[in-house]
Parts: structure tokens; sequence; C-alpha cells
């Protein structure tokens, strides 16, 4: 049996000596622990040198894909062909098929083979002769960093580090350019305050600052290619009448480079924008077409990669750039927010308030399968992103539309949505009850009581008439009748014992009193009379 080994200085053929060995896998790497044990299972037959690095990384290549290449094409024909009735023991199937279909040689590969492989890779040193140590590390390292660059299949369309860059110094020139314009307003709003409400378009009015310089120049500029007709009669008018302060040319001349600076940081941005849309159509094409190319871009730099985007569930992308405000509500056990950088997403600002957590649930999961096919997938087409974006149009009509269907019930009738009305009920304070005291019907008066000597007349309620009894009535509806009024005249009773005990309490009360006072008075008068 031959061994085909792949080393990164070349390739090597190895004849196998004792192939009852390899029947012991358990026990074969024992015949490997010295250089004098394992040239006694395995002997170095041929080895072919790489010339240079480039055609060790064209080796190294087809190797990891499973292909054939021409230097080990040779090799095999000009040594193995030779003992074409010897099998060929392999690391890779797959490149075993391909050679006993190219070259009509009988491949093995079997868990005997790979520790074969493994003891060779110990020993490789002792097996392999006339190749210094150190030459060989740093062939291996030559080639693994090679490797790794042709792995990583180093593409300039599919750099997302560009996209992360291109956002990040659109959100800045933003600011900027917002810094910029409110600081050229003020300071020529000083000269022609009437401008800055008359024009509101930023970009226009410093191309109109630019254009005109002093107020008094407005009679005679040309602003139709700026303004149009009307607002530039009114810009003509508001000059002749302006409240503004005079200033100096050198003023002028400062506040407008300080326009010019705009307009070309406008225009700047301009460019930038279309550079980051075509940027997100070439590596984003699907993302671009769910959520835009802005907050495309954003979900990106927010992840850190595409690649780092891809790894996120639904319900991460659904809150990313909205993690304070989850934390906080999961400190303070409140409701978490429904969604985070893709709120600004066209899809979710189209709909109504009551479906925008919904839409932004359902975006998500889209533009999660949309990002990983984009990182992960060999097309570059739109067509998943668009399919996808279509269902969710649809299901936003049927939101907005025709609304939720009840689950119970009859299943095609619609949910009552009743529209929501604001009732102010306004509460009138009653002060009746905050006092315990009988209520004022059966309350007296301070002068009745006053008068200890006069008796305590005592009021008794007037007792109903018993009415007549006709002929006609029942004897049992009489008898119902009378224990109606027997009831009622207990009643009555009742409450006027409770009345006059109410009122003898009170005047008892009130004789105490007098009688205390009048102590009181004897007991001065007597202290008088003694001093």
């Amino acid at each position: 049996m031959l061994v085909l080994f792949e080393t990164a200085a070349g390739y090597a053929i190895f004849k196998v000596l004792d192939e009852k060995k390899l029947q012991q896998v358990d026990s074969l790497w024992k015949e490997f622990e010295t250089p004098e044990k394992a040239n006694k299972i395995v002997k170095l037959k041929h080895f072919e040198k790489f010339q240079d690095t480039t055609e060790a990384l064209a080796a190294a290549t087809a190797l990891v894909e499973g292909k054939l290449s021409k230097n080990l094409k040779k090799v095999l024909k000009k040594i193995v062909a030779k003992e074409a009735h010897e099998q060929l023991a392999i690391h890779d199937a797959k490149l075993g098929g391909v050679i006993k279909e190219k070259l009509n040689l009988t491949c093995v590969h079997s868990p005997a083979v790979a520790e074969l492989m493994r003891g060779i890779r110990n020993q490789m040193e002792g097996l392999i002769t006339g190749l210094p140590p150190r030459e060989f590390s740093a062939m291996s390292l030559g080639l693994a960093h090679s490797l790794s660059r042709y792995k990583l299949k180093f593409s300039p369309d599919k750099v997302d580090t560009m996209i992360v860059q291109a956002i990040s110094l659109l959100d800045d020139l933003d600011k900027e350019l917002n810094n910029y314009i409110m600081r050229s307003r003020e300071w020529y709003g000083w000269h022609f305050p009437e401008l800055g409400k008359i024009i509101t378009d930023n970009l226009a009015y410093c191309k109109s600052v630019r254009k005109i310089g002093d107020r008094t120049n407005v009679v005679n500029t040309d602003l139709s290619d700026i303004l149009p007709e009307e607002v530039e009669a009114e810009v003509k008018l508001a000059a002749e009448i302006s409240m503004g302060t005079e200033v100096s040319e050198q003023d002028i001349r400062n506040i407008l480079h300080l326009c010019d600076q705009v307009i070309e940081i406008s225009e700047y941005r301009a460019q930038l924008y279309d550079y980051l849309k075509n940027r997100m159509m070439a590596i984003a094409p699907n993302l671009t077409v769910m959520v835009g190319e802005l907050v495309g871009a954003r979900l990106i730099s927010h992840a850190g990669s595409l690649l780092n985007l891809a790894k996120h569930p639904a319900s991460t992308v659904q809150i990313l750039g909205a993690e304070k405000a989850l934390f906080r509500a999961l400190k303070t056990r409140r409701d978490t927010p429904k969604y985070g950088l893709i709120y600004h997403a066209s899809l979710v600002g189209q709909t109504t308030a009551k479906n925008k957590g919904k839409i932004s649930r359902m975006l998500a999961a889209k533009t999660s399968l949309a990002v990983r096919y984009d990182a992960l997938g060999e097309d570059t087409n739109a067509e998943m992103g668009a399919e996808n974006r279509a269902k969710l149009e649809a299901r936003l009509r049927h939101l907005e539309e025709r609304g939720i269907r009840r689950i119970s019930g009859a299943g095609k009738a619609l949910a009552r949505a009743d529209k929501y009305q604001h009732k102010s009920d306004i509460k009138v304070y009653d002060p009746s009850g905050d006092s315990t005291l009988p209520s004022a019907s059966k309350k007296r008066k301070f002068e009745e009581v006053e008068d200890e000597e006069k008796p305590v007349e005592v009021k008794l309620k007037k007792v109903k008439k018993e009415p007549e009894v006709t002929e006609a009535e029942t004897p049992k509806k009489k008898k119902k009748k009378k224990e109606k009024q027997e009831a009622e005249e207990e009643r009555i009773v009742k409450e006027e014992e409770e009345e006059e005990m109410e009122i003898l309490s009170a005047a008892a009360e009130t004789t105490e009193k007098k009688k205390k006072k009048k102590k009181k008075k004897v007991k001065e008068e007597e202290e008088e009379d003694e001093d």
C-alpha cells in the first residue's frame, strides 16, 4: 500500500512496510512513538518539492476544494502508475474519487488511514530526510498565511467596513451641517432677519445669501435659478423695509465663506449618500430592499459587520439600537421596547400606532432572513427581499383595512373596535358626610334648651289613620293589612322613643353646664367678698 501525504514543502509518497499493523487502529499510535519505530512501518519512496509559495498555495487550495492539481497528477502518473496494483491511501475521500476517475487508481480512505496519517505527521522530520526543521516551519507558516487569505476570498465589492465608515461619516456630516446652518442663519439674521422666515430650505438659504451678500444688492440680484418667482418678489420687498443692522464688508465675507462651506458639505453629503446606496445594493441587496439603505447601514454598523448581524436572532434585530430602553425596562419591570433602529424603516413608519409593534416584529423576522441570505448566500440578487416585502405590504394592508379577526365565535366576523371617547365626569363634593351628628331636622335650637325651668315638650308624630276596610276585601287581605299597620305603628313608636331620649339627654347636658357656671360664679363672688 502507498500513502499520499501532503506537506507545506511538497508531496511525499510512502510505502507501507507492514500492512497488518493497520488492522490494529487503537494501538497504531504506539508504532509512531519514535522515528525508529516509524521507519519500520512506513518508508519514503518519493518526495516532490514545491518550487515556490505560489505553487504550494495552488496545490493546497486544490486539495482544500477536492481537486487534482497538475503537479500532483504528474507525480501520481510517474510514481504510482508503475505500481498500479497497489492501493493508494489518501486523507480526503472526495480527492480519491477524482484520482480514481482520472487515473484509474484504487484509493483507500478509512479510520486506519487517518490514524496512519496522524502518525506520519508526528514523525515527519525523521521520515522525510534532507529537510531542515527551521526551513520546514517557515514554509508551513508562509503557506498558512497565504491559504488563510485565499479562504477569506477577499473581494473589494463585499467589504462591509466601508459601509460602517460611510454611515458614521454621514451622521457626522448631518450634525456638522446643522451646526453650520444654524450659525449662518443666526449670523446673517442680524443683517437681514426677514430672509430666514421667507426661505425655509437651508441649502436655498445659503445659496441666496451667497448670491445676495449685502441686502442692498437684492434689488439688482437675480434669484430665479434658486427661488420661485413669488418667493423672490417677497425677498426683494422684505429687503426694502428690513429691520436688520448694518454690517461691514469683512463680516459679509466671513458669512459668505461659511455659506460656501455649507454648500460644499451638502454636495459632498449627496455624493456620499449615492456611494452608500450603491455599496448597500452590492453587499446586502435583500436587506436594502427590506428596510432601506440608511436603516440597513445603521444595523450593520451597530452590529459591527454583516456577518455579526446575520448571527443575531430576529428578536435582537427588532430592538437593535434600543438597548438602553430595554435594560431600563427590565430593571424597572415595565414593558420592553417594541422597536429600535428598525422603527425608521418605511414599512413601520407608514403604519398606525397600534400596528407598529406587529409590523416591526414581522419586518425584523424577514430582515433577519434577508441578512443571512446576503451574508452567507452565493447569489447577489434581491428577489427574496422583494418577495418578502410584498408579503409584508399585503399583511399591512390587511391589518389597516380589515382589522383583526376574532379568534372565537364566528370566524368571518370582524373584531369590533369602537372609537375611544374620553368622558370627563365632574364630581361635586358632598359635605353631608363630614358630620356624624343627626341631620338638621332632628337638631334643636339652642334657644329651646336655654330655659331650664321650662318643661321639655315631647312632640309626638301623628299616627296615620287606618283606612276603612271595604266589604269587597277578603279576610286574608284584611289580615295582611292589619299586620302591616301594626308593624308601622311599632316602628313609629320606636322612632318617637328615640327622639325623646335624645331630647332628654341634650336637656340634661345643658342643665349640668348651667349648674357648673352658677357654682363658678358663686365661688368668684365669695373670693371677691373675702378680698
